[in-house]
């Protein structure tokens, strides 16, 4: 119960005073407990944060793949049917995740700016959805093969900044337009749309 408080504690002030503004003191106090009890539970505000990296991967359903990290099933599914319909239904089911996911996303890049071993973790998340997206791309025998992993670096940094920054405090119709022309974006990436 109090590492649960803790993990939520700390997710909040990272979202409302930023990573680097927060300290071990800030979030156990504003947990109701000591600096003692948070070192109990974790060795260090990056732990935390690693421990917030992996409820992040159990939120977006991403599975342990051996010598790939983490995969993402249904996007590589996705990828590798390539109509602009698949592709755009899994667009979709993503961004209802957006308001619950975005506080875990924005506390990993920004712990991630200060802290160097938090850097490579998130890097490594970044690396895994675009070796998801290339892996689809693969199956479907889409495009050289050369470029593939390129296609999957610059679909995710859309959907990454979507994610983070436009759907922040928008209407659901923009929104939803938004999903469109991401759709539309993503398909004419990945899918050679025309």
């Amino acid at each position: 119960m109090t590492r649960r408080l803790l993990l939520s504690t700390a997710l909040e002030l990272f979202e409302s005073k930023g990573y680097a503004a927060t300290t071990v003191d800030d979030i156990a106090a504003t947990a109701g407990t000591t600096r003692v009890t948070f070192y109990a539970y974790f060795p260090s505000r990056s732990d935390l944060m690693r421990e917030l990296i992996a409820e992040l991967n159990q939120l977006l359903e991403r599975i342990s793949s051996p010598g790939h990290g983490s995969t993402a099933n249904d996007l590589v599914a996705a990828v590798r049917d390539g109509s602009r319909e698949a592709i755009g239904a899994w667009l979709l089911e993503r961004s209802k995740q957006w308001d619950t996911i975005r506080p875990y996303t924005v506390a990993a890049f920004e712990a991630a700016a200060v802290d160097p071993e938090l850097r490579g973790l998130v890097d490594q998340w970044i690396e895994e959805v675009a070796s998801d997206i290339e892996a689809g791309l693969d199956q479907a025998g889409r495009f050289a093969p050369a470029t593939r992993h390129m296609r999957g670096v610059l679909a995710f940094a859309q959907l990454d900044h979507v994610a983070r920054n436009w759907a922040q405090d928008r209407e659901r119709a923009d929104l939803d337009r938004m999903i469109d022309v991401l759709t539309d974006s993503w398909w004419r990436l990945l899918s050679d749309g025309a």
